[in-house]
């Protein structure tokens, strides 16, 4: 059964709040959590973007939780710098770390003024700074020049096990490519049909037997009006599909497209429910996908009460 873990949404809530609300989750029987990591929230109703990097350090010290972190190198970061905190994290907390790298959204790398550049350009550039963090992290002095520039790089303070590099993808094709170097998959959603294709490609794509990283999205109140209300206000700006999510540069922008998003169209893309029961049936069902861990996600309410919830009533089916 898919180890069932917490997701730390930085663009929701303060960096204080988060850590409280991790050692809850750890306390209510969650026993892995992963981080997002932007430089916006999608929306202003979110509220909030701290730096991950420095809450991550703060949350191993605070809990026994493994942690995975996802991220966009060759842009606001770095590869060296990323390999970097990622190997001195992992020196610090053995075995407790996972790096998944992403092509990014303009949203968020769009503050360093460097171009834009579309998807292809975009997966190459991935796959580029890919090479160079595992070999950074095989102790290797690097000097490489291409569509990021590395001169003698070396990390003197490695961990004894790196962590794993994780390819991030939400399409059977990125899936593929990502396939060709990463150690395993993260990926998002909520239907098994639309799942599986992304699963099954990364497999056959080069990752047989490498493990796939689910995060998912719920909405759990006692009230069900309440859940699907919070959660279209909160989750509206991240429920638009196609090129859009990877082109636009601004919270305001995601307000804008997401204006016609409708309280009905919450369903498609989080699991709202009052019912644990129900809950734990969905997460079940995306168990028997086979992924090593299940991440997550409430995207609006209290976190508290929906970890100590899950904790009593969902976990325990999950076992």
């Amino acid at each position: 059964m898919a180890r069932i873990g917490y997701h730390v949404s930085h663009e929701q809530h303060a960096p204080s709040s988060l850590l409280r609300y991790v050692g809850v989750a750890e306390a209510a029987g969650f026993v892995c959590a992963m981080s997002s990591e932007h430089f916006k929230p999608w929306s202003n109703a979110q509220g909030h973007s701290g730096n991950a990097w420095s809450w991550l350090g703060a949350a191993l010290a605070r809990t026994q939780l493994p942690f995975g972190i996802i991220t966009a190198p060759g842009y606001r970061h770095h590869p060296a710098v990323l390999a970097q905190s990622a190997a001195t994290l992992s020196e610090m907390f053995p075995r407790r770390l996972w790096l998944a790298l992403g092509s990014g959204q303009r949203l968020n790398e769009d503050v360093t003024g460097l171009p834009w550049p579309e998807k292809a350009e975009r997966t190459a550039r991935l796959a580029e700074c890919a090479q160079v963090i595992r070999a950074l992290f095989e102790g290797e002095t690097v000097t490489h020049r291409g569509r990021v520039t590395v001169v003698e790089a070396k990390l003197y303070s490695r961990p004894a096990h790196r962590p794993m590099l994780i390819g991030a993808a939400v399409t059977p094709d990125t899936a593929r490519r990502v396939a060709e170097w990463a150690d395993g998959l993260v990926t998002v959603g909520i239907e098994p049909d639309k799942l599986r294709p992304v699963f099954e490609a990364f497999w056959e794509g080069g990752g047989q037997g490498k493990p796939v990283f689910l995060q998912t999205k719920v909405c759990w109140d006692p009230d069900p009006a309440r859940a699907l209300a919070e959660a279209h206000t909160q989750w509206a700006s991240n429920m638009l599909e196609g090129d859009v999510n990877w082109e636009l540069r601004s919270p305001e922008n995601f307000e804008t497209a997401a204006r016609f998003v409708r309280s009905e169209d919450v369903p498609g893309y989080v699991r709202v429910s009052s019912d644990l029961g129900r809950h734990a049936a969905w997460l079940a069902e995306l168990a028997g996908l086979g992924p090593a861990e299940i991440i997550v996600h409430q995207v609006a309410g209290d976190q508290s009460r929906f970890a100590e919830a899950f904790g009593r009533h969902v976990l325990p089916q999950l076992g």
